[in-house]
């Protein structure tokens, strides 16, 4: 084998190793990731640029986090992590209880969220982006539901652009409700650009925030990030983040809740 077919080779092969190290320790350093695959920092630095280049890695500082797949659309979502996302909105509505306008983003978990609201609460507001979102308000007739324009996403089943923003800053809510593709240290993102806009435009319409997600998010990042930590006043989850995305949210004093699936 040619000397440089061999490089290439090790190249490779140390790249789908960083993958594999990133996939146990979502978030490494520069320095641990040269002293466990026995090269120096020169070297990886150059393999985490390529692997960034190629989409699969962010580079952080000093280091990298693998990036969010890209989600399925909301109806496979759906099927999955059931159990997680109902314990999940299990614990999430209490926090919410004493609200009487809310502002709800798309997602599977938040359309759990909302069965469990159409059946807990009453005489209430909620606007919504969400087909999803409205249909589950739509078995609690007491429940008002105003219903966001803009372009229409088949996948996600929700109304994004610039009119469903420019609708959302004539109205004000006690609460904002939002899902995630990914949570990081500096905050959580959204797989859909469009969808980053509308959450963040709905976080400064509210005097409280909520975020609801599960385990598989945690040091993750996805497109688009709608907020950092301090935007955000409470955070859901079937697991407990540790290192750097727990630091963060202590830092940032989000209040973590913990739900324990059934």
């Amino acid at each position: 084998m040619r000397e440089g077919a061999v490089r290439l080779s090790k190249r490779a092969q140390r790249q789908k190793d960083i993958l594999r190290i990133l996939s146990d320790e979502p978030t490494m350093r520069v320095k641990s990731l040269a002293a466990q695959l026995a090269v120096t920092t020169e070297t990886i630095r150059r393999d985490l640029e390529e692997l960034a280049e190629q989409g699969v890695i962010s580079r952080t500082y000093g280091g990298a986090m693998l990036k969010a797949e890209n989600e399925p659309v909301l109806s496979h979502r759906e099927r999955h992590l059931v159990r997680e996302r109902e314990a999940i909105a299990r614990q999430a509505f209490p926090v919410i209880a004493e609200g009487r306008t809310f502002m709800i983003g798309s997602g599977a978990t938040t359309t759990i969220l909302a069965k469990r609201l159409a059946f807990e609460l009453r005489n209430v507001t909620v606007i919504a982006h969400s087909f999803a979102v409205a249909t589950a308000l739509a078995q609690n007739p007491t429940i008002r539901t105003i219903m966001v324009p803009g372009l229409y996403h088949a996948g996600e089943g929700a109304m994004h652009g610039a009119q469903a923003v420019r609708f959302l800053q004539d109205y004000t809510a006690d609460w904002t409700i939002l899902g995630a593709s990914a949570l990081s240290p500096d905050g959580p993102s959204d797989a859909l650009i469009e969808a980053a806009d509308v959450y963040a435009t709905m976080l400064r319409q509210s005097t409280q925030s909520l975020v609801v997600a599960d385990h598989s998010k945690f040091d993750r990042i996805a497109t688009a990030r709608y907020a950092q930590w301090s935007d955000i006043d409470v955070l859901v989850s079937d697991g407990r983040p540790e290192g750097p995305l727990m630091r963060a949210l202590e830092r940032s004093e989000v209040r973590f809740v913990q739900a324990s699936p059934r």
